[in-house]
């Protein structure tokens, strides 16, 4: 090959090469971009902004549209909140998108609701189309026991205001499960509410669940209303069967204590009689003593027998007159 032609695609190359460097260390063609569009930045500001590690098309880019749509935002506002970690393009579209739905929203508020970690077009957007919440099912229980299940669905609307350090959708569902709760207990019967499930609508929304969260409550819609449980039937009969086991482990004490009781007084008994025959196995004994000491004659001693003699006779004569079993 001759010597000339590859002199001349080296240094084709090295242009080429050259010009990709430069190119994308200098964004000529956004420049020209910005320029055509009518926003005035200088090329420098775009290789300071990469010396500065910031991408120049996520600051261009949405300036062009904020100008095209007569925001009137700066390119130092749009970089610093670029450096504070925020999404520029997307407070952009926020505040063009409050600006046609006539919305009063400035940039210094979005870039805090977006540096919150909200986002603030969305917020927007539920500002001009409000947004329905489904609650769970929540379980009540009304004054004669019976239980109701109750679900609503909330229609709510953002509070750009109260996007910053305003409560969420969960602080409204929580609140709005227990005005349920309360509205379903203070009825007298689940018939009331199942005839008017307004009242519910009309109790909860009057009680200011919005306050202090980033939406404001439009309404409050009762989508399903059910029969649960007899609650209080279940706790009666419960009730009835613990009063049942308490009545039998009473009884049952009684019991224990009346057969401890015979037990201890057949003891007795038999501790008795032990004492009777021990008695009686001396008399023999103190009678033998007192013929020897001469405390007791021979005709006492036969007086003594023909008496136990004669009792003992009338207790059988008293015996056979009683008692059949008795004869023979």
């Amino acid at each position: 090959m001759d010597p000339s032609i590859i002199s001349i695609l080296l240094i084709a190359v090295v242009v080429v090469i050259v010009l990709s460097v430069f190119l994308s260390f200098f964004p000529v063609m956004l420049w020209i971009s910005a320029i055509a569009s009518g926003v005035r930045v200088g090329i420098i500001t775009l290789v300071a902004m990469r010396l500065r590690r910031v991408t120049p098309s996520r600051i261009v880019n949405p300036l062009i549209k904020a100008s095209k749509a007569g925001l009137g935002l700066t390119l130092n506002q749009l970089e610093s909140h670029y450096l504070a970690g925020g999404n520029v393009d997307r407070v952009v579209n926020a505040l063009i998108a409050a600006q046609r739905a006539n919305i009063n929203l400035e940039f210094e508020r979005a870039a805090a609701i977006d540096l919150a970690g909200r986002d603030v077009l969305q917020a927007v957007q539920m500002s001009v189309n409000p947004r329905v919440i489904e609650t769970p099912i929540v379980a009540a229980m009304a004054k004669d026991g019976i239980e109701v299940r109750v679900r609503a669905r909330v229609t709510v609307r953002a509070n750009i205001d109260r996007l910053v350090g305003g409560a969420g959708e969960e602080t409204i569902i929580a609140r709005v499960g227990e005005g349920i709760v309360t509205t379903v207990g203070s009825a007298n019967t689940h018939k009331d509410v199942l005839e008017n499930p307004d009242m519910i609508s009309r109790t909860v929304l009057g009680k200011g669940l919005d306050a202090g969260t980033a939406f404001e409550i439009l309404s409050i819609d009762i989508a399903d209303v059910d029969v649960g449980k007899n609650i209080g039937a279940n706790l009666q009969t419960e009730q009835a069967e613990a009063d049942k086991r308490i009545a039998q482990a009473k009884a049952e004490e009684r019991r224990a204590m009346a057969v401890a009781l015979e037990q201890e007084m057949r003891a007795r008994v038999v501790e008795m009689r032990a004492r009777v025959v021990e008695s009686e196995s001396q008399v023999p004994l103190a009678m033998a003593e007192a013929l020897r000491s001469g405390k007791l004659g021979v005709m006492d001693y036969m007086n003594l027998k023909n008496i136990e003699a004669d009792t003992h006779m009338r207790g059988s004569i008293g015996g056979k007159g009683t008692d059949p079993k008795s004869e023979g």
